[in-house]
């Protein structure tokens, strides 16, 4: 069977871009078992809440949820298990050393296929205020906004 090119996204977390300023972004690998494959193939998985934390040395991907597979039986993953990133030392030692400074943190923002292989995007992340949030959204909605206008008067219907 042939490998499969490209990329493709099975699950992304729209919220974190809002909850935090993305500082710097990473590709990691994940070490998965093979119903944790199968369901991701399926397009199946959620990282609401999911976050990264170091453990002697090493990173892991705490509570994100990939359901069990369908049509697994006893040897079914648990939803809900941690996952080990796959990076290299120097990556690792980066990010740690940038968390450790303080307020920063790490979080996915998205799983996907990259050439058949499954890959987690994670990012070194700064979180936001409320008032960062709001500024974010009025920004948003005036750039929307100015879009619009200019392009009616493109189409030559002025206001």
């Amino acid at each position: 069977m042939p490998r499969e090119k490209g990329r493709k996204v099975v699950a992304s977390n729209k919220k974190a871009r809002h909850d935090y300023s993305i500082l710097d972004t990473y590709e990691a690998g994940m070490a998965l078992t093979g119903t944790e494959v199968k369901s991701l193939r399926a397009g199946r998985a959620s990282l609401v809440d999911a976050f990264a934390q170091e453990r002697n040395g090493e990173l892991y991907l705490h509570a994100m949820h990939i359901p069990e597979y369908t049509q697994g039986t006893w040897t079914n993953h648990e939803p809900r298990r941690t996952r080990k990133l796959l990076l290299n030392r120097g990556e690792i030692d980066k990010l740690l050393g940038k968390t450790r400074e303080g307020g920063l943190t790490i979080v996915p923002l998205q799983v996907y296929f990259s050439d058949g292989w499954a890959k987690v995007e994670i990012a070194l992340a700064k979180g936001k205020k409320s008032y960062d949030k709001r500024q974010d959204l009025a920004k948003r909605d005036a750039d929307r906004e100015i879009a619009r206008i200019s392009g009616r008067r493109g189409k030559g219907m002025d206001d």
